[in-house]
């Protein structure tokens, strides 16, 4: 009987992850194929995009805590971005479902997605050194472990394809891994290769963090600490904290239209202040940032 459930479980989720990708957003093509997974990057592109384009690019990874969630969770986002002339990627890579171990294959696909954006880059239309990875809850420790993180690359990957953003935009992130921290029964003792609080270092690229004061996952003063040692490192990292709001700040289903609209407006006026886009950012505020 318990094999049945069992049997049954898998194929649920097979399930749910297939309705998941199905409603992504933008085209979907294969960058990778490991352990009988196949992986996809969903790509949305500017309606008047042309492949001899040189644009901004997005990186998307989202959050469930390593074991779930989808790509579709930044469609919003990624139809806003394109509309505003930005190349967006949404990407899927390996869960761990149940098993108790550190989230090293998701570093690992984390890492083989984001190479081969730029090593696409000119058939996507990409300016190979405006690639920014975004990422939310623990989609967030694996956009700031590509750009802080050594190690943890595929042997797939073409090493010489740098996988370091030039941006780096973080709703809600799991930073912390150590014993304090989220995750920390996964890491344990080897926390301090995977956390990215623990791993701040010079050159790391501009940031901009987002975190409720009512998030009961990630406390604001991890990322206030997070913010203070980018800047000691001499990176340009600017937090917002936004009161009342809860974990998946960005998200209009969990923060209402206050944090999506929060989140997305100062998100664009983070990327037009790198120079990568252009005017006033058109979403509308809703309510304060205080």
């Amino acid at each position: 009987m318990n094999r049945y459930l069992k049997v049954l479980q898998c194929v649920f989720f097979a399930m749910l992850t297939q309705a998941q990708a199905s409603n992504v957003v933008g085209e979907a093509m294969t960058y990778k194929e490991v352990d009988g997974h196949i992986l996809q990057l969903h790509i949305l592109k500017p309606a008047n995009w042309k492949s001899t384009d040189e644009r901004a690019a997005l990186v998307f990874y989202h959050g469930g805590g390593w074991v779930g969630g989808g790509p579709s969770a930044y469609n919003e986002q990624a139809e806003y971005f394109a509309e505003r002339g930005m190349v967006c990627v949404l990407a899927e890579y390996r869960l761990l479902g149940k098993m108790l171990r550190p989230p090293d294959i998701c570093i690992e696909d984390a890492k083989s997605a984001f190479r081969w954006v730029r090593g696409h880059a000119a058939d996507l239309g990409i300016n190979p050194n405006e690639i920014a990875a975004v990422g939310a809850s623990a989609g967030g420790h694996l956009a700031a472990t590509v750009a802080l993180i050594s190690g943890f690359d595929s042997p797939q990957d073409d090493l010489g394809i740098s996988c370091r953003p030039d941006a780096l935009v973080l709703y809600n992130p799991v930073i912390d891994n150590g014993p304090t921290g989220y995750g920390y029964k996964r890491m344990k003792e080897r926390f301090r290769e995977f956390s990215p609080l623990h791993n701040v270092r010079e050159g790391a690229p501009p940031s901009v963090v987002f975190i409720g004061t009512e998030d009961k996952v990630v406390p604001v003063e991890t990322i206030i600490e997070f913010e203070r040692k980018m800047n000691d490192a001499g990176v340009a990292c600017t937090a917002f904290v936004f009161a009342g709001l809860p974990h998946s700040v960005y998200h209009r289903r969990y923060a209402g239209e206050r944090g999506f609209s929060l989140c997305l407006y100062e998100t664009d006026r983070f990327f037009s202040s790198l120079g990568w886009i252009e005017g006033d950012p058109t979403v509308k505020k809703v309510g304060r940032s205080e």
